[in-house]
């Protein structure tokens, strides 16, 4: 046998399979893009670039009179008649419909945030959030993840998810640190990559594909604290970096996310150097699409054009000669549509330009099969049967259990055993499932409490793994612990999200500190389990902890954590983020001048 030839065909086999799974060039649908562009008004162009909030539309016949392109939710933005699966399947399909009384009956793309499962709706399967989701290592499960997202969002008609984030968070002071996968540049690469795959698939037609979104370009982890541009703090500040800097750090994710077919890209509030990112023409047009080859569309955050210029029409012309084709303005909808018209009646905005835009748009909905006339556009509603699944959850609790990582484990006491007399648990996150999900669930900014159905706390995954004869007791101040053969508290952040997760002392809250002191005073060994959005400064705690288990926002999945607590799997996660010893090292990377974390990036225990 010829074993060079042999090994020549599987080559050849093995590359024209991965081509086979490379999704198709979005430039390639420009020959269906053309004709529809040329037949195409002014106004329905316009329209196509416009993006208002469903909660803001007054009248559904806006939709069909201003041509309107897109629809989104923002992160409270739910169905009137409530939040459940059946009431936005029906808001869905009825704002749906009203693009069939348009001229060219171009359907709507309905944006979502959809950043750790389909995390609006109740009932949901809420998957870690993706700092956990970095801890896994495991680009295969971010895809499987994804995957399941996606389909969960299509159970309710909507085709785009505002995901997934591609940040590199350098500063874990910034609210938003958990939305990324990491502070390291070629792990989010790997990441991102994978989470597009698993939204789009191969094939964005597939009634199963999500439009996906890689969020936020560029360099919205690396803003300066204090002093930021504009007066704001880390969240939408300014990122202060020369340009090899940028692209070394802060254009990984987009590169991989532009290499698996994004479709869309949304850039960021803050700004680079003093720039507004969403103005920037550099960043961009000449970086992103001319350079990076993205074929795909840009869509701006909520607001964020206003925040281009004092000027609300001159911001919206620097914005989209910059480069911005859609524009999210979920209340200022007619003013924009207005503004944009009158820049390109005074030649401010070339007709050039808003032909590109719509291109870029149409290029995506010809590609979704969108414009496709045998295909209904509404809600199939058969894929409702899996929303929320306990299928679903199992790929969920795979997710939490990987992303666990064990920082300390003095004296083998985990693993624990089922069989132990009594286990007493404590701690304000116990038996909380908002604050085990954290923000962007179901609210904004996320709440404490029974914030959604289906999901399982630890304190109830605890008494679900354990055998019959053992006792699992609960006290939130974790007192009560005398003659319980072992402790666990859980503790940590409470939730948050953008703006208000900015903390300037990371360290642990009086109450956290309090129920590790009285479970401890028991005499007994005390399994330290901490909810948060980034690393905290242990303190104490570390000293007084047997074991601590960095749990980071797991989600609803509680079983994954008792998975790991008594050994049916052993902890394999791994430090997505440097730990810091103290606040003077929450933002020190390697190189830099007194770099010395308490626990370094890649650190975790097993069993």
């Amino acid at each position: 046998m010829n074993y060079s030839r042999c090994s020549r065909v599987a080559a050849l086999l093995g590359a024209a399979l991965s081509a086979a799974s490379q999704p198709k060039p979005l430039s390639s649908f420009d020959a269906q893009v053309k004709p529809l562009l040329a037949r195409m008004t002014l106004a329905e162009k316009i329209g196509q670039m416009t993006q208002p909030d469903q909660e803001y539309i007054k009248d559904p016949t806006d939709i069909e009179n201003y041509f309107v392109g897109s629809i989104l939710s923002g992160g409270s933005s739910d169905p009137k008649e409530g939040n459940s699966l059946q009431a936005w399947t029906d808001l869905y399909d009825r704002l749906q419909r009203h693009t069939t009384n348009t001229r060219l009956k171009i359907p709507i793309l309905y944006g979502v945030d959809a950043v750790h499962g389909h995390n609006n709706i109740l009932g949901a399967v809420i998957f870690p959030h993706e700092i956990g989701l970095g801890a896994t290592r495991n680009a295969a499960l971010v895809e499987k993840v994804e995957r399941v997202t996606a389909e969960e969002v299509r159970a309710t008609g909507i085709q785009w998810a505002f995901a997934p984030c591609v940040t590199v968070p350098r500063d874990v002071r910034w609210g938003r640190t958990y939305e990324g996968f990491s502070e390291d540049p070629q792990l989010v690469r790997e990441m991102a990559g994978a989470a597009v795959r698993g939204f789009q698939g191969t094939d964005l037609a597939s009634p199963l594909a999500v439009l996906a979104c890689a969020k936020h370009y560029a360099g919205d982890g690396g803003t300066a604290f204090g002093s930021a541009h504009g007066g704001r703090g880390l969240d939408q500040g300014d990122t202060r970096v020369d340009e090899a800097t940028l692209r070394r750090i802060h254009l990984q994710g987009y590169i991989a996310a532009v290499q698996a077919g994004v479709g869309s890209i949304m850039p960021s509030y803050s700004s680079w150097n003093g720039v507004k990112v969403s103005g920037n023409k550099h960043l961009l047009t000449e970086i992103l699409k001319q350079g990076l080859g993205f074929q795909g569309f840009l869509i701006s955050d909520y607001n964020a054009i206003d925040q281009v210029d004092r000027d609300y029409k001159k911001a919206i012309g620097i914005s989209i000669n910059a480069g911005m084709d859609m524009a999210m303005v979920p209340t200022k909808y007619k003013e924009f549509i207005a503004d944009l018209k009158q820049l390109v009646d005074e030649g401010v905005v070339p007709m050039s330009r808003i032909d590109d835009a719509v291109t870029r748009i149409l290029r995506v909905k010809f590609a979704m099969g969108l414009m496709d006339q045998n295909r209904s556009q509404l809600a199939d509603r058969s894929l409702r049967k899996t929303f929320g699944s306990a299928e679903h959850r199992l790929v969920a609790r795979e997710a939490v259990r990987q992303s666990l990582v064990l920082l300390k484990n003095r004296n083998k006491v985990l693993p624990m055993k089922k069989t132990a007399a009594r286990i007493h648990v404590g701690g304000k996150s116990a038996d909380d499932l908002g604050n085990q999900c954290g923000g962007w669930t179901i609210d904004w900014q996320g709440k404490s409490g029974d914030v959604t159905p289906g999901g399982t706390t630890v304190l109830a995954a605890i008494r679900k793994a354990v055998a019959k004869g053992t006792q699992v007791t609960f006290s939130k101040d974790g007192t009560g612990a005398a003659g319980a053969t072992v402790g666990v508290v859980v503790i940590g952040e409470l939730p948050y999200a953008e703006g208000d997760g900015d903390r300037a002392d990371l360290a642990l809250a009086q109450e956290d500190v309090d129920a590790v002191a009285n479970m401890k005073a028991a005499g007994i060994s005390v399994v330290v389990i901490l909810f948060s959005g980034r690393p905290m400064i242990l303190g104490g705690v570390l000293d007084q902890a047997d074991a601590v288990v960095a749990a980071w926002l797991p989600g609803t999945e509680g079983e994954g954590i008792a998975d790991v607590l008594f050994g049916d799997f052993r902890p394999t996660g791994k430090l997505s983020f440097a730990w810091p010893r103290s606040m003077a090292q929450v933002a020190r990377h390697p190189g830099d001048k007194d770099y010395d974390p308490l626990f370094a990036f890649g650190y975790g225990l097993s069993y």
